[in-house]
């Protein structure tokens, strides 16, 4: 390869594929494509799962993973984009932790895979194989990395942790039989 090295053609194929899974991954919230559920039963699912209001939570996650998947395959705005595909796993990863780390078992596996691959393509950049790249890194600083992992982080540790407070609250309210 004359203009661009292996380097570049990796970063290209894990964008691609990392941001196409998202990308998929959250039109089945949105659109209900793919055999999902849609807004409404993604929320559904979501209220279920503790995350309320449901609609918005999956709007929000629906958007998140689609459009950082979206953004990530296009190498646009790559802090931004890696940032919100990775704090939209971790809130998917709070749910399937539960069920342990392997995804046969319903556990995050599949959740922190994508968010730690979508975190790192964040902190390393597109590449030049990218549009970022083509636009001159405009939309991809170095202190844009920070920004977006601060701003995702901060939302997705007020997202789970009221999620956590309401499963909390819910179990509280249950009662163990007395007798069996």
């Amino acid at each position: 390869m004359t203009c661009y090295d292996r380097r570049d053609l990796g970063l290209l194929l894990l964008r691609l594929g990392t941001g196409g899974a998202l990308a998929a991954h959250g039109a089945q919230k949105l659109f209900g494509w793919f055999g999902g559920g849609g807004i409404e039963g993604t929320g559904q699912f979501m209220e279920a799962v503790g995350y309320a209001p449901g609609k918005a939570s999956a709007t929000a996650a629906g958007l998140a993973e689609t459009g950082g998947g979206a953004l990530l395959a296009l190498g646009l705005a790559t802090p931004a984009a890696g940032a919100a595909a990775a704090g939209a796993m971790a809130g998917a990863a709070a749910v399937h932790a539960p069920n342990g780390f392997f995804n046969q078992e319903g556990g995050y596996e599949h959740a922190a895979l994508l968010g730690l691959t979508a975190a790192g393509l964040a902190v390393a950049g597109p590449g030049r194989l990218s549009v970022d790249h083509a636009l001159g890194h405009t939309a991809d600083r170095s202190w844009m990395v920070f920004t977006a992992f601060a701003a995702t982080a901060a939302a997705t540790a007020v997202v789970v942790g009221a999620r956590s407070r309401r499963l909390r609250r819910a179990k509280e309210g249950e009662q163990e039989a007395l007798f069996e």
